[in-house]
């Protein structure tokens, strides 16, 4: 596993964005682990969980796009903070971009806040994490409405590797069958578990074999591969 996988997985736990327990998912599963990126909240955990994009968007897309383009509203300071991220890791100017949930017809008019997206534009995606893969269904249409345009790839923070809600394959895979282009994640639940399992991390161990046993009997049930 590459470091920045690895640290990315203990700052996870240091936010408290990567929680374990019982959680009532919004497609009504009982998950024994839980997401909420809304728990980075301060200057220094925004720097460095764009440095932790940007590593990733560049390890898989490299550095040939215009367009960061986060969707209201969590994907908005994602989208900032990982463009000046990817200014300051590689020297490369790239432009955000974030839509609005209702069209503003005054001022900076339209649906988009940021940069324009423009005819010939290359277009990351970037979201915090994606279960059912609808949050697509309402971002693609704004993108490919603004010009001709070419999305390079989606990435979010976590790939849970369970099943979308409409097939037995993964939400990250539903999208890449459905919209062509590739969708990754800094990390899956694998490496997670995989970095955790039975060590220490901030001085305690989160999962122990009781808790490994509840992760393996939710991929049972809801997994696309078993952990």
């Amino acid at each position: 596993m590459e470091q920045y996988k690895k640290e990315f997985i203990e700052f996870m736990v240091e936010c408290d964005v990567l929680k374990f327990g019982e959680f009532t998912l919004k497609s009504g599963r009982k998950s024994p682990f839980f997401m909420n990126a809304g728990a980075y909240v301060t200057g220094s955990q925004l720097s460095r969980l764009g440095q932790y994009y940007a590593k990733a968007i560049h390890e898989h897309y490299g550095e040939d796009f215009d367009v960061l383009f986060g969707p209201a509203y969590k994907g908005i300071p994602l989208s900032v903070a990982t463009t000046i991220a990817f200014s300051e890791l590689y020297g490369k100017e790239i432009r955000y971009c974030s839509n609005r949930k209702e069209v503003k017809d005054h001022g900076d008019t339209g649906i988009l806040l940021g940069s324009k997206i423009q005819d010939g534009d290359k277009v990351v995606i970037i979201e915090d994490v994606t279960t059912s893969g609808k949050s697509i269904e309402e971002t693609f249409p704004i993108i490919k409405a603004q010009g001709e345009v070419k999305i390079v790839g989606l990435m979010v923070s976590l790939n849970r590797m369970e099943q979308g809600l409409s097939s037995n394959a993964s939400a990250l895979d539903e999208i890449q069958g459905k919209y062509g282009f590739p969708a990754n994640a800094i990390v899956s639940m694998e490496e997670v578990v995989e970095c955790l399992y039975n060590k220490e991390c901030n001085g305690r161990v989160l999962i122990d074999d009781k808790l490994k046993n509840e992760i393996d009997a939710y991929y049972e049930e809801y997994g696309v591969k078993t952990l």
